[in-house]
This record gives structure tokens, C-alpha cells and sequence, in this order.
């Protein structure tokens, strides 16, 4: 099977919708997405994820369902780096390198930081009810990878965020989820695919074969949108 998470395009927070510009990225995000046969389609309640699939709705035909833990992941941790609270996926490179059970995939819920939050009690929410999509599909988690009770060639389509797309790939790869805010960038719209691998009968793997992809902004002449990035120099006039 396959399973497609699209981050929503260029967000206008404020709102909860999207920028002018976001728009345009989404009727182009929606023109690569509808070629694609997706056995079903499940979207954020947030409005920038559900102003983004309507665009593919339009023009797929197709209807996406509503899934709470597909929601931002946006449950706050106390930052001592910045002596306040803070994303629980947010953090200055000189904290998160100095922090190495941020880096472990045993180790890092039992951080003081990851404490603070209760992030245990969150992720886990997150990740059984993800699980339960999957066993929908006839797969179902044991140890780390997953038995195909029935397999299949079902592609899943999620929009979603950031966010919660690093706390699924973190599930998915036994990684911890910092791994991929900090060191990943999925900018607006782009496109992340895991196949499963059935390389011993009844056990599958999780394999990401594209991470963040832009291609359809390209085909179209669209510039990508910064958002989620950060300064290249301390210097630029970007965001900091």
C-alpha cells in the first residue's frame, strides 16, 4: 500500500486559511494529487489542511474524511533555551544538539522537556489512532514494523501538516520525531510517500520513497513558499 501525506499550502495562521499565494499552490498540489487513484482521502479539521484538499476535492471528485489526529501537533513543552514554552518540535540547534536523549528513540519522551508537555500521553493518541487506519487496510503494527494481515495496493491520501507529519514518519521509522523538524523541512504543499515492503511474507516495512516534494510547483512555474524555513544567514532579512 501507499500512504501520500501532503503538508497544506502556504498558511495564512491568522486565519487558519490560506495566503493568496497558498491558494495557487493548491490548485496545483490538487492537479498532481487527482491523477493519483487514492482509495480514500482523510484531511485535518484545520482550516489551512481543509481550504487545501478542496481544491483537490474540486477536482477529484472525491471526499476527504475529517480526522482530529491529523490535527498540528501543538502541544507545549517548557523550552529552557528560550525560558518559556514552547512546540514540542521547535527548538534553537544549540538545545536540541545539547540534548541528546532529544535524539533517542527510547529516551527522548522521558525528557524533562518532553515531560513538561505530557508528550507521552499525546504521541501515543496520535500514533494508535494512525495505527487503527492502517489495520483498516490490513496492516497492523507489531514491534516496530507491521503484520499484512491482508495486503493490499490501497493508496491512503492525508492532508495535514508539518507537525504531525514528522510525529507519523517518527512512528513509522521508530525514529524520534526531532529528527525531522530539525533536520527536514517540508515546505507547503509537498508531497511524502511510504510503501510498504513485503520482503518476508506477512511482515511489512514502512519505506519512505519521497520526502517533501515540489515537483508540481515546478511544472507550474511556482516559486515555493518559505514557510517552515528559516534564515540561511543570521543576516538575511528573512524569518529568524
Amino acid at each position: 500500500m501507499k500512504i501520500i501525506i501532503a503538508r497544506h499550502a502556504d498558511p495564512d495562521y491568522e486565519k487558519d486559511s490560506l495566503t493568496e499565494a497558498g491558494f495557487i499552490e493548491a490548485k496545483s498540489l490538487a492537479k498532481r494529487l487527482s491523477k493519483i487513484e487514492a482509495n480514500e482521502v482523510y484531511v485535518s479539521p484545520l482550516g489551512r489542511a481543509k481550504a487545501t484538499c478542496r481544491e483537490y476535492e474540486k477536482i477529484s471528485g472525491k471526499r476527504a474524511v475529517e480526522k482530529e489526529f491529523l490535527k498540528e501537533f501543538n502541544h507545549a513543552v517548557y523550552d529552557s533555551e528560550i525560558g518559556q514554552m514552547n512546540q514540542p518540535w521547535d527548538f534553537m540547534p544549540k538545545y536540541y544538539f545539547s540534548h541528546s536523549k532529544l535524539r533517542d528513540y527510547d529516551g527522548w519522551l522521558d525528557s524533562e522537556c518532553m515531560k513538561s508537555g505530557d508528550i507521552k500521553t499525546h504521541y501515543d493518541k496520535v500514533t494508535a489512532e494512525f495505527d487503527k487506519l492502517l489495520a483498516l487496510h490490513g496492516y497492523e503494527r507489531d514491534k516496530g514494523f507491521y503484520l499484512a494481515k491482508r495486503p493490499c495496493n490501497d493508496t491512503i491520501l492525508l492532508f495535514c501538516h508539518f507537525g504531525i507529519e514528522c510525529v507519523l514518519l517518527s512512528h513509522l521509522a521508530s525514529v524520534p520525531p526531532l529528527v525531522f523538524s530539525q533536520s527536514f523541512c517540508c515546505l507547503p504543499t509537498g508531497v511524502t510517500t511510504i510503501v510498504t515492503e513485503e520482503r518476508e511474507q506477512g511482515i511489512a516495512s514502512m519505506r519512505c520513497i519521497g520526502f517533501g516534494d515540489l515537483s508540481h510547483l515546478y511544472a507550474d512555474g511556482i516559486e515555493p513558499s518559505f514557510s517552515a524555513r528559516f534564515c540561511e544567514k543570521f543576516t538575511d532579512d528573512t524569518r529568524h
